[in-house]
């Protein structure tokens, strides 16, 4: 049984085949039981700006499957119970298969056995459970496995710097803890941090969700208020045009798309926010510039990663979070680029975690002066050899 699946690179024709200029499609097995049989699973389409939900009958799910994976869709990755199966087409419409067997297939009941989470299953965590990650009796759902790992995976790295984000304070009902998260979208993850925040570590919070699209803001108001989420807010809004009159302490940009994401981390910089972690998602603005540039000078060191799309692309989205990176640092953070998730679960599994330095922690001011200028000259050096310009740093460096 198929429990999921992703399509991705889509083809130039996909608006015409499809209605709407698709970037993205994920569809899943429901995890809501009590759904009729003719809409067995969910489907989120995604343009660069919207996403729009559906359900799916069993045969119009696989109808679509067959009728797009490889073809609509450049690459579409199934997931089984037991195996990955990812289908790959080139430019010519040649299609090859690859079917990987799942090493640690999801087994209910297997992870305390296989790993010490922060939210154990067996336990029914009110939000995982409204958010269909979880039955009511605490059960984690087969096809919702990826996302009970991602968000225990999340928890996991907010307790590590939770040192650093409390350091020096006492927060209080009258100065909470305040966190933002840029690019909400569902809010797994946000509702994961009040829940650990406030009700595990009672930690007194004021977390505030923004995102673009109204419906998905109503929906998580709507779920925080009946959980009776204190301190837990949505707005609809751009992470561009975000402000407040009281700073944040941390900054989560969680897959805030594109240049959405270099707004937020300039946000936190200028509010010298404690603690930054940002998913970045959809990385167009480098891979834009390499392609609207065409050739590179043969001498140039990155002229045959620029030559093939796939690469070109991947090319720019580790370019744009190495500059992200040097920026935070220059910023005065302390910075770590790790693996949020396997890549098999995810393929933006790439976090970027900025500590602000204390004032014990700084360097003397002259070794500070020539890491910042090492920094700089790495920068430079890497957008001057690309020919491109990149968003943070016209918003941090050149302001």
């Amino acid at each position: 049984m198929i429990l999921s699946v992703t399509f991705s690179r889509p083809v130039k024709n996909c608006e015409e085949i499809l209605g709407r200029k698709y970037e993205r499609v994920r569809m899943w097995k429901s995890a809501d039981s009590g759904l009729k049989a003719k809409n067995g699973y969910e489907a989120d389409f995604f343009t660069s700006t919207q996403s729009f939900r559906r359900n799916l009958t069993e045969t119009e799910f696989l109808d679509f499957v067959e009728k797009h994976s490889g073809t609509t869709f450049r690459t579409a990755v199934q997931r089984t119970e037991d195996e990955e199966i990812t289908v790959l087409s080139n430019r010519h419409g040649e299609i090859k298969t690859l079917r990987k067997k799942l090493r640690d297939a999801p087994v209910p009941g297997s992870f305390r056995k296989e790993k010490n989470y922060i939210l154990k299953e067996g336990t029914p965590h009110p939000f995982l459970v409204e958010l269909g990650v979880m039955s009511r009796e605490g059960k984690v759902v087969a096809a919702k496995y990826d996302k009970f790992r991602q968000i225990n995976r999340f928890l996991e790295y907010i307790r590590d710097v939770l040192s650093d984000l409390t350091r020096g304070e006492t927060f209080t009902e009258e100065r909470p803890l305040r966190v933002v998260d840029f690019g909400c979208g569902k809010s797994y993850l946000t509702f994961a941090i009040h829940y650990y925040l406030h009700v595990l570590e009672k930690i007194p919070v004021e977390i505030t969700g923004l995102d673009l699209k109204d419906d998905v803001i109503q929906k998580c108001s709507s779920l925080s208020e009946k959980l009776g989420c204190d301190g837990l807010r949505f707005y609809t809004g751009n992470a561009s045009d975000f402000s407040s009159d009281k700073s944040p302490d941390m900054i989560v940009p969680l897959h805030a798309c594109d240049t959405a994401t270099d707004f937020a981390l300039s946000h936190a910089v200028r509010c010298n926010a404690r603690v930054i972690l940002s998913v970045p998602c959809c990385q167009h603005e480098i891979n834009l510039q390499l392609e609207k540039n065409g050739a590179v000078d043969v001498q140039n060191p990155f002229a045959s990663l620029s030559r093939y799309g796939l690469i070109r692309e991947r090319l720019a989205a580790l370019a744009t979070d190495a500059i992200r990176a040097e920026i935070l640092e220059q910023s005065g953070y302390s910075v770590q680029v790790l693996e949020f998730i396997d890549m098999e679960h995810t393929p933006k599994n790439l976090l970027i975690r900025a500590v602000k330095k204390s004032a014990q922690n700084e360097k003397s001011l002259s070794d500070k002066s020539k890491a910042e200028e090492a920094s700089r000259q790495r920068t430079e050096n890497l957008l001057r050899n690309l020919n491109v310009s990149q968003t943070l740093v016209k918003l941090i460096v050149d302001n």
